[in-house]
């Protein structure tokens, strides 16, 4: 199929710049000259072109907890996020610590998802934090990266093997940042707010310490590490001290860590119920000054569907997370762009570009040579956004009612249309 988008405002994360002009597809690639005429014209003239996002955490969990979300529903939920490539972490039942279950989520994925799927490796085996998994052969199927996400790696010699051991695969390990000891039975952020609504709370310090472990072993042995889903501003400055020494470490933060504060908790909301928790406003500011200067490489959702049963209940037993597929571009232009935080390549290099290239995948630009993973978005008319249009089989969100702009108005894969 020889396709032309013509008329629609290009976004290029690469230059950081915007240009109207037209985008060739052939034979699901990006092209600088078709060979022959089109056989599809689309007009995009009043909407914005960017890459096809990268979403370098999520939860899909598929295999063992299909009855919160699978394969299927899960990419067909990113893609009407503008989402064309999933990174999905281990803690599935069983865990993806071994080859098998590497090459069934591959399988699944080329036959039934609606956008590419990343697998996670797990660090160690049954992320039981006690030796390390089939690195190598799960490599050789494909993971992009090894993590233990949803529990740390406990112990720093541990992560000093895992670390020193995916380097010989050009993979990067992902970390929880989570003392456990100081974690373990907390619900939310400690402070005021917790002492109020009487719950157990969870210390900044507890992600901030296993930061500062996990940058000092990077820095010792002048290997990378990714630090996912940061929520205090104490983590967000170790980072910005490593990279002014030259550590190899990239981090992430997600829209809610943004966008929310611990207040979002109050009368029991389950759905403001999530691991690392929400925070302080000191610490929302700190996420976007870190956004805004390049400390924070990249956005992800850490879209984490739950069946209602498991949100419903009370606060200290309802499960931790929130789905994000669907909200997140949409709440990073209205809370990002739109306020002059970050431009709008900004934002989409932190939701495209730099998850690509933490992979070591070939996408996330508009570029001959490059897949035709594509997103046209409406960035002018405002819509309200509604969990019960979600394609997730969960409706785990606080999102439900706000008012963002930026929706996303036809998602292509590899030259595919997977959402109008």
């Amino acid at each position: 199929m020889k396709i032309k988008i013509s008329g629609g405002m290009v976004v290029n994360p690469i230059t950081m710049t915007e240009e109207q002009r037209d985008v060739l597809i052939e034979n699901g690639m990006f092209v600088d000259d078709l060979s022959g005429q089109p056989e599809q014209i689309i007009d995009a003239t009043g909407l914005t072109v960017m890459p096809g996002l990268i979403d370098p955490h999520t939860h899909l969990r598929d295999p063992g907890f299909e009855y919160r979300e699978d394969i299927v529903s899960g990419t067909k939920a990113a893609v009407r996020g503008g989402i064309t490539a999933v990174a999905c972490m281990p803690n599935t039942k069983p865990v993806i610590d071994n080859p098998t279950i590497v090459r069934y989520i591959k399988d699944k994925a080329a036959a039934e998802g609606f956008c590419k799927v990343l697998p996670v490796g797990a660090v160690s085996k049954n992320q039981d934090g006690k030796e390390l998994a089939e690195i190598g052969l799960m490599a050789e199927q494909g993971i992009v990266a090894i993590s233990d996400d949803g529990k740390p790696v406990l112990t720093a010699d541990l992560m000093k093997k895992a670390i020193q051991y995916a380097a010989q695969f050009n993979l990067v390990v992902i970390s929880h940042c989570e003392e456990t000891t100081l974690a373990d039975g907390g619900h939310m952020n400690e402070g005021i707010v917790s002492l109020e609504m009487g719950l157990k709370g969870i210390p900044t310090i507890a992600e901030d310490i296993m930061a500062a472990r996990d940058i000092l072993i990077a820095e010792y042995l002048g290997l990378p590490v990714h630090l996912a889903h940061l929520s205090t501003a104490g983590s967000i400055e170790l980072v910005r001290q490593a990279k002014a020494r030259g550590v190899q470490v990239t981090c992430e933060t997600c829209p809610h860590y943004f966008t929310l504060t611990e207040e979002a908790c109050r009368d029991f909301n389950t759905n403001a119920k999530m691991n690392p928790p929400l925070r302080t406003q000191m610490d929302v500011d700190a996420i976007i000054c870190g956004l805004k200067d390049g400390t924070i490489d990249m956005i992800g959702t850490d879209h984490a569907p739950h069946h209602a049963d498991e949100k419903q209940i009370e606060f200290g037993l309802a499960n931790n997370g929130i789905i994000g597929f669907e909200s997140s571009f949409a709440l990073g232009y209205t809370y990002l762009v739109l306020p002059g935080h970050l431009t709008l390549p900004q934002l989409v290099a932190k939701m495209s570009t730099r998850p690509a290239e933490l992979f070591h995948q070939k996408m996330g630009r508009i570029e001959a040579g490059y897949p035709a993973d594509l997103v046209l978005v409406d960035l002018k008319k405002p819509f309200s956004f509604d969990k019960h249009a979600s394609a997730s089989k969960a409706r785990n969100t606080p999102f439900h009612g706000w008012m963002l702009h930026g929706l996303i108005k036809k998602t292509f894969c590899d030259g595919k249309v997977v959402f109008e």
